[in-house]
C-alpha cells in the first residue's frame, strides 16, 4: 500500500495537469480533425475488446514447459502462436534460420585449495511450483557462447568486473593475469565481465548473483517472496553483443539454409576465456576462502563473510565443454496488408524463446502482443483495416543474442530499407510505471498516448503516474513524456541501430521486482503471485502498444517531429563537451598528485596503494562543427514545425521522405571497430552492453582516451547531423 503522502502527491499532479489535458486539441498528430475523430472511436472499440483472461490463459500454456532454442516445446510454442495469428485473419509465415546455439556438455567448478568444494550447479524444485520440477527438459545454468576450457588458477574477486574495478585492483598492485576471476552480476551486461577479464589477462571467469543485489537483502526469496533464492542461477549469453548481435557464424548476413558459415573458432564474438554463472550458494565457499586485502566498502555484498579480494589462497578449477550445434530458430511473421499504403510497414515484435519457462521474460510481453493482434484482427474483420501494412512478429533465439530478429533483418534488409516505417518492441513486463524508450523524432507523437491510457490501479493517466514518481524521487516534473535512449538487450536493436528504422521499446515495471530473471523459477506460478496477478498492466501495455501501432498505421501524415529530437541532441552535445572538460581537469589533478608524491585516494589507512603512471593530458577539442551543425538543425526543425501548420496536398510524397528520416542518421561505415552498428546518435556502449551511449563515436573516443579519434568522430557526427538537416529541408520543400 502506498503512503498517504504519495497518494496526495498524485492528486496534486492530477490537479496541475487537468488544465493542460483538457486544453489539448482532440486532433491527433498526423491526422485531420475528421480522421482523428474516427481514430479515437476505433481505439475505444479496440479497448472494449481486450480481455485479461486471454493473457492469463496464453501465458499458462506458453510457459508450461521449458522452451529454449531447439527444444521440442519451442516448436510447439511457435505453432500455437502461428495458429492464433491465422485464426485472427493474418497472412502467416514461419521463417526458419539455422543458427549456432551451443549447449553445455560438461560443467565442473571445484575449489582444490585451501579447502575442497565442488559446486552443485543445480536449481532444486521449490514447494508450490510444479514447473520447477521439470529439470530434465530444462537447460542447466550456463553462459551461452563461452568457449570450451579447462583451467586451474588462484581466484580473484573483481566486484562487478567492469573496467573501473580493474583500476581499483591496479591501485592495490593486484594483477589478474593467469588468474580466474569471480564477479558479481549487475552493474553492466554480463558479457562485459569475461570480455574485460580476458583483456586483463584472466584465464577464466565466474559470475554469481550476490544477495545484496538479487536475493534476501532485497526481500523474501522464492517461494516465499519473488527474490532469488540461494540456488537461483542467471543464465544468459556472453557473446560480444556490443560488437554485433546475431549468429556469430554469419556476421552481417542471414543464417539461411545455404548461407556460408564461419567455423566456430573463426567467430569473433565468442568469449576468449571460459565463463560460468553460479548461485550465491555455490559462491559462498569460494569467497569465504579468499584472503588478501579487504574489499572496498562499495564492493561488499550481503553474504555472511568479510569480502576479500585475493588472489588466493583459494585455488579453483573450471572445466567447460559445449555441444557446438546448429539449431532451428523460428520467426513467426503475421501480416495484414494496408488498404492505402501497403508498401509502408509498421512492425510490432516480441520474442518467444526463453532460457527455461520464461513466464516473465518473454511471455508476459508476447501475450500482450497477441491480444493486440487479436483485437486489430477483429477490427479488420469489421471493416476497419489499417491504411499501412501491419506486421506482428514473434522472434526466435532472442536470448542467445537477438539472433532471430537480427537474421531476419539482415536477410530482408533491402526491402526493410524501402518499406519499414517504425518498429515497436516489447519484452518482459510486469506492473508499476510505464517505461518507454525510442526515437526522439517520435517523442511528441508518443506523449498523448501516455495521457490517453489510464493506470489500471491508480485511476490516473500513465503520464501522471510516471510524473509523480519523478517528483517523489526529487527530479523535475515532465512537461512531456520523455523517451529514454535505446541501447541494446532486445529485438529493436537490428531495426534501430543497424538499419535506422525509428523504434520503440515499451513495458511496465517498478512494482514487480524479483530474482527470477533467466532462472528455473521464471514460472507462471511466480508471475501470478508476484508480478501482475490479474494481468491489469498487461492489458494497459496492449492499450499503449496498440495505440502506437494503430496511429502509425492510420496516420494521414507520418507523425515525425524534429524539435524534440533537436533539443535532445543539443543536450547530448553539451554532455560530451562537459565530459571532455571534466576528464581534462581530473587528469591534470591526478597527474599533479602523482608528480608531487602526494598520491592518496584511500580513506582506509590499512590499504597500500600503488601510484599509477601519469596519464597523457587531455587536449582541447574543436566542438565547433557540432555546434554549427546543431544551429542548422534548429533552423530546419523550426521550418518543419511551421510548415506542418498548413495541411499538405502531397501526403504520399511527404510520407516517403519522413519514412527515411531516421535512416539518414546512419552511415554505411558504422561506428569505429564495430561497423554493424550504424546509428550515430544511439548505440550500446562498448563496455556497457545493454546500456546506451549517445553520440557513441564521440563519447566513447573521449572515454577511451583515443584523442585523435575524438576530433575525427566530431567531424563525422557533424556531417551526419548536416545530412539529417538536409532531409528535413526536403520534407519542408514537399510541404511547400
Amino acid at each position: 500500500m502506498k503512503s498517504n503522502s504519495f497518494l496526495a502527491l498524485i492528486a496534486l499532479v492530477v490537479i496541475f495537469n487537468v488544465a493542460s489535458v483538457c486544453a489539448q486539441s482532440t486532433t491527433l498528430m498526423g491526422f485531420s480533425d475528421q480522421a482523428s475523430s474516427k481514430q479515437v472511436q476505433l481505439e475505444k472499440a479496440f479497448d472494449a475488446m481486450l480481455e485479461a483472461k486471454n493473457l492469463d490463459q496464453w501465458m499458462k500454456h506458453l510457459s508450461a514447459r521449458p522452451h529454449h532454442v531447439g527444444s521440442p516445446y519451442d516448436k510447439e510454442v511457435v505453432d500455437f502462436v502461428a495458429a492464433k495469428f491465422k485464426e485472427w485473419g493474418y497472412q502467416v509465415k514461419i521463417e526458419q534460420f539455422d543458427i549456432l546455439f551451443p549447449t553445455p556438455k560438461v560443467r565442473l567448478l571445484e575449489m582444490i585449495a585451501p579447502n575442497s568444494y565442488t559446486a552443485t550447479l543445480t536449481e532444486p524444485p521449490v514447494e508450490g511450483d510444479a514447473s520447477s520440477m521439470q529439470t530434465d527438459e530444462a537447460l542447466p545454468g550456463y553462459n551461452c557462447f563461452s568457449i570450451d576450457g579447462d583451467v586451474t588458477a588462484a581466484l580473484v574477486y573483481v566486484n562487478y568486473g567492469l573496467p573501473e574495478d580493474y583500476v581499483e585492483l591496479e591501485k592495490r598492485g593486484i594483477d589478474v593475469k593467469g588468474k580466474i576471476v569471480i564477479a558479481k552480476y549487475m552493474g553492466s551486461w554480463r558479457g562485459i565481465k569475461p570480455k574485460v577479464a580476458a583483456e586483463k589477462g584472466a584465464i577464466g571467469c565466474i559470475i554469481y548473483s550476490d544477495p545484496k543485489d538479487d536475493g534476501y537483502f532485497r526481500g523474501d526469496v522464492y517461494p516465499k517472496g519473488p527474490y532469488k533464492n540461494e540456488h537461483g542461477v542467471q543464465r544468459g549469453a556472453v557473446m560480444d553483443l556490443p560488437f554485433a548481435p546475431g549468429d556469430p557464424l554469419t556476421p552481417g548476413y542471414g543464417s539461411t539454409k545455404n548461407a556460408k558459415r564461419l567455423k566456430p573458432e573463426e567467430a569473433t564474438s565468442l568469449t576468449k576465456i571460459p565463463v560460468l554463472p553460479i548461485s550465491y550458494h555455490d559462491a559462498l565457499p569460494l569467497l569465504k576462502a579468499l584472503q588478501g586485502p579487504v574489499a572496498p566498502s562499495s564492493w561488499r555484498g550481503a553474504l555472511p563473510i568479510t569480502y576479500h579480494i585475493g588472489p588466493g589462497p583459494a585455488q579453483v578449477r573450471l572445466k567447460l565443454e559445449f555441444n557446438w550445434d546448429l539449431k532451428p530458430a523460428y520467426n513467426v511473421i503475421a501480416t495484414m496488408n494496408g488498404t492505402t499504403y501497403p508498401d509502408e510497414w509498421v512492425i510490432r515484435g516480441n520474442h518467444h524463446d526463453a532460457w527455461v519457462h520464461g513466464a516473465n521474460d518473454p511471455i508476459s510481453g508476447l501475450v500482450a502482443l497477441m491480444e493486440e493482434a487479436r483485437a486489430v484482427g477483429t477490427l479488420a474483420k469489421q471493416g476497419h483495416r489499417p491504411k499501412r501494412t501491419m506486421m506482428y512478429c514473434a522472434w526466435g533465439a532472442e536470448e542467445p543474442g537477438l539472433i532471430g530478429s537480427t537474421e531476419w533483418v539482415e536477410t530482408h534488409a533491402d526491402e526493410l530499407r524501402q518499406k519499414a516505417v517504425a518498429y515497436i518492441n516489447t519484452d518482459g513486463t510486469n506492473r508499476g510505471f510505464l517505461g518507454a524508450g525510442g526515437s526522439h523524432t517520435l517523442e511528441k507523437f508518443f506523449d498523448p498516448i501516455t495521457r490517453d491510457v489510464m493506470d489500471p490501479v491508480k485511476n490516473v493517466s500513465l503520464f501522471e503516474r510516471r510524473n509523480a514518481v519523478e517528483l517523489v524521487n526529487g527530479r523535475a516534473s515532465w512537461d512531456t513524456y520523455k523517451l529514454y535512449a535505446l541501447g541494446s538487450g532486445s529485438d529493436y536493436s537490428p531495426f534501430f541501430q543497424h538499419l535506422g528504422v525509428a523504434s520503440f521499446n515499451l513495458g511496465f515495471g517498478g512494482e514487480g521486482s524479483g530474482g527470477e530473471y533467466h532462472t528455473m523459477y521464471d514460472s507462471y506460478d511466480l508471475y501470478k503471485r508476484f508480478k501482475d496477478p490479474e494481468f491489469q498492466y498487461g492489458v494497459a501495455l496492449v492499450k499503449v502498444a496498440g495505440r502506437t501501432s494503430l496511429r502509425l498505421a492510420n496516420a494521414e501524415v507520418l507523425p515525425f517531429e524534429f524539435q524534440h529530437f533537436t533539443e535532445t541532441v543539443s543536450e547530448y552535445i553539451d554532455e560530451v563537451s562537459e565530459l571532455a572538460t571534466s576528464l581534462r581537469e581530473e587528469t591534470a589533478k591526478e597527474n599533479k598528485l602523482i608528480r608531487d608524491g602526494h598520491y592518496a585516494l584511500a580513506a582506509d589507512p590499512n590499504q597500500v596503494y600503488i601510484a599509477p603512471t601519469p596519464k597523457q593530458e587531455v587536449p582541447h577539442f574543436n566542438f565547433a562543427p557540432l555546434h554549427n551543425a546543431l544551429n542548422v538543425l534548429k533552423l530546419q526543425a523550426n521550418a518543419f514545425t511551421l510548415a506542418t501548420k498548413t495541411p499538405t496536398k502531397n501526403a504520399p510524397q511527404l510520407n516517403q521522405t519522413l519514412k527515411d528520416m531516421e535512416r539518414s542518421l546512419t552511415r554505411a561505415e558504422g561506428l569505429p571497430r564495430r561497423p554493424w552498428f550504424k546509428h550515430h546518435i544511439y548505440a550500446p556502449g562498448f563496455y556497457t552492453g545493454y546500456g546506451v551511449k549517445t553520440l557513441p563515436g564521440v563519447r566513447e573516443a573521449i572515454e577511451q582516451r583515443n584523442y585523435p579519434e575524438v576530433q575525427e568522430q566530431i567531424d563525422i557526427l557533424a556531417q551526419v547531423l548536416m545530412g539529417f538537416s538536409t532531409h528535413i529541408g526536403q520534407a519542408v520543400a514537399v510541404m511547400e
